[in-house]
C-alpha cells in the first residue's frame, strides 16, 4: 500500500473537507477493525465537531469509493479496513469478539487448488474462521 488514505480519496476526485481527512487519517492509524461508533469514538478525540452521521456518511462514501472495505462477522456490526492492506485472513473469537488477521501460506494453496479442481482460476476470496479458545489446564 504506497497511498495514504486521504491521498487515494483525493485521486478519486473525493472532495476533503477536513471531518473527512480526521476520519481517513483515524482509519489509517487504526490497527484494529473498528466499527462506526468506534471510528466516531476515535475522531472525536481529534476533533470534537464531529457528528456521528458525519462519520456514517463518510464511511459509507470511502466504502462506495472502493476504499474502505465493511466486513461484517455475525454480530450485527459493520466493520471496517483499507481496501488496499496486504491480502490476510480472518479468526474471530467468538466469546470476546476478537478480531485476529492472519496469513497461511498453506491454506492460500490449498485454496488455489480447490479452484482449479473445479475449473476455476481464483481471483480473490475472504476467509473468515470463527473460534473459541481452547480450555487452558
Amino acid at each position: 500500500m504506497s497511498d495514504t488514505i486521504i491521498a487515494r480519496c483525493e485521486a478519486k476526485g473525493l472532495r476533503m473537507t477536513g471531518q473527512r481527512r480526521t476520519i481517513a487519517q483515524v482509519l489509517q492509524q487504526s490497527e484494529d477493525h473498528p466499527d462506526v461508533e468506534e471510528l466516531y469514538a476515535r475522531a472525536s478525540k481529534v476533533d470534537s465537531g464531529i457528528s456521528i452521521a458525519t462519520v456514517y456518511r463518510t464511511v459509507k462514501l470511502f466504502e462506495e469509493a472502493g476504499i474502505l472495505d465493511r466486513l461484517e462477522f455475525g454480530d450485527g456490526r459493520a466493520r471496517y479496513e483499507d481496501a488496499e492492506r496486504d491480502h490476510h485472513d480472518h479468526l474471530i473469537d467468538m466469546q470476546s469478539g476478537k478480531v485476529i488477521e492472519f496469513v497461511d501460506p498453506e491454506i492460500e494453496v490449498l485454496q488455489e487448488k480447490i479452484a482449479a479442481k473445479l475449473g476455476y482460476k481464483l481471483k480473490g476470496h475472504r476467509l473468515e474462521l470463527y473460534g473459541v479458545p481452547l480450555e487452558q489446564d
